[in-house]
């Protein structure tokens, strides 16, 4: 798919890090850009209920026309180990459930639901020139695989929008809407970046090789996004954009 000003596209979590990156990218090639977050100040409410989703896209479409391009960047995390001993008294603890379906509902949940109601409304939409009627990138993360202690909710989540992708792509390869997944490792975003300096100095040096031994600018993560979008032979495919990061434990 070419990028152009005759494509529109929807950017959840896109008010900001890698999201705010991807819209910046996307908007210099002139697309149309939407876009859905939490953050009220500087983007539409996130939707994460089934009338918030359609109230959202009817707004967007309304304003850009018929996204071509979906990119899926919203999401949270808890750090919560599964039982926990109190150090002090020696009481142990199992995790709230409603923690971990709270992250479960949000990462996965939502993601599924942006992606069920944003491609319904790709397949109305005729080809173009390479067949493609639509594009969706998801985000999942490097927990999805590696996933370290305390992650338990966080990295099911990321894990499921990952399995989900080939599955997905499988129901829509008739139809000409290719869905794709990112697996990012530790970027340079506003929540990140609010950290001491010695914890983002130790993050930093998490990362295994010479080089790139830093953390990922956001615009790398667009520039992903930018491949997987144009290059229409990428489908069902989860790839990791991390410096060769490989979680440690904690």
């Amino acid at each position: 798919m070419k990028l152009n000003s005759d494509i529109s596209a929807v950017i959840t979590g896109g008010a900001s890090g890698l999201g705010a990156a991807t819209a910046r990218l996307l908007a210099s090639h002139g697309v149309k850009v939407a876009i859905f977050d939490m953050n009220e100040a500087v983007g539409q409410a996130l939707a994460t209920s089934e009338e918030q989703v359609d109230a959202a896209f009817a707004k967007a479409r309304a304003a850009i026309g018929q996204e071509r391009v979906l990119v899926n960047c919203a999401g949270t995390a808890d750090a919560v180990k599964t039982v926990s001993r109190d150090r002090k008294t020696g009481e142990i603890r199992p995790s709230a459930v409603d923690r971990f379906n709270r992250i479960v509902q949000i990462n996965l949940v939502g993601t599924f639901r942006c992606i069920a109601k944003s491609t319904a409304g790709m397949l109305a939409l005729e080809p173009l020139a390479d067949g493609d009627r639509g594009v969706v990138v998801n985000t999942a993360s490097a927990a999805a695989v590696d996933g370290q202690v305390g992650q338990a909710s966080y990295a099911a989540s990321k894990a499921a929008v990952m399995g989900m992708t080939l599955p997905i792509a499988r129901d829509l390869m008739d139809e000409g809407v290719r869905v794709n997944t990112i697996l990012p490792g530790i970027f340079g975003t506003p929540l990140l970046l609010a950290l001491p300096d010695n914890v983002k100095q130790a993050l930093a040096a998490s990362v295994p090789f010479p080089f790139p031994k830093r953390l990922g600018d956001p615009d790398e993560f667009a520039q992903a996004v930018e491949f997987l979008v144009t290059c229409g032979y990428m489908n069902a495919e989860s790839i990791r954009v991390d410096g060769a990061l490989r979680m440690a434990p904690r």
